[in-house]
């Protein structure tokens, strides 16, 4: 049996922080990791960022040369995606806007110190970007261990298939009420009543 989502009234938490995970070149264009619906959710998140203001941040995958432990097993797999940390494959394709924070890891998950110190205890995340099934959804369990509000919007995340992208929203929504899935007209017009 299912347990249906549990809806929270989100109005009251100490504010929202856009999280825009890995929208790089390696995964916009052609190859090993490319996500396929990457250019359909770019508009999305720009919309979003629109809405909420200063602030967001952004996180980039740049891999770890030195390859350690299961990573090099990994790579050997992706061997295509060996690029050098200085590479343009790791480049954002978005526009960064000023005030916003840009933060590299070479895991998938975004979530650690510095990202815990911008979205503070009693506040919001939401989460975008790519892809769903790896980075996006590593970060959202790391923030919802660390005891916050995740929101991930569904049409401004994107995974390696539109068969793991539903898969991997509905595991998050056996997580809430911590993690909430929305479509960005949802989460707008809760935005809009809420100011």
């Amino acid at each position: 049996m299912k347990a249906a989502p549990v809806s929270v009234d989100r109005s009251g938490l100490e504010g929202r922080t856009l999280v825009v995970i890995d929208m790089q070149r390696a995964f916009r264009d052609e190859g090993q990791w490319q996500v396929p619906r990457y250019q359909e959710i770019g508009p999305v998140i720009s919309r979003l960022q629109q809405a909420l203001g200063s602030g967001p941040v952004f996180t980039r995958f740049i891999r770890d040369e030195a390859e350690t432990g299961a990573w090099a097993a990994y790579y050997r797999r992706w061997n295509g995606m060996r690029f050098p940390s200085g590479s343009e494959a790791w480049d954002i394709t978005m526009d960064v806007p000023g005030g916003a924070t840009v933060l590299d890891a070479p895991t998938f998950s975004k979530w650690g110190p510095e990202l815990a110190a911008l979205v503070p205890e009693g506040a919001e995340m939401v989460l975008t970007g790519v892809a769903t099934d790896c980075c996006v959804l590593s970060t959202a369990l790391g923030a919802i261990d660390a005891g916050r509000f995740v929101t991930v919007v569904s049409d401004a995340c994107a995974a390696v298939s539109d068969e793991a992208q539903k898969q991997t929203l509905a595991l998050l929504e056996l997580l809430s009420p911590m993690c909430e899935v929305v479509t960005s007209q949802e989460f707008l017009a809760r935005t809009t009543s809420t100011g």
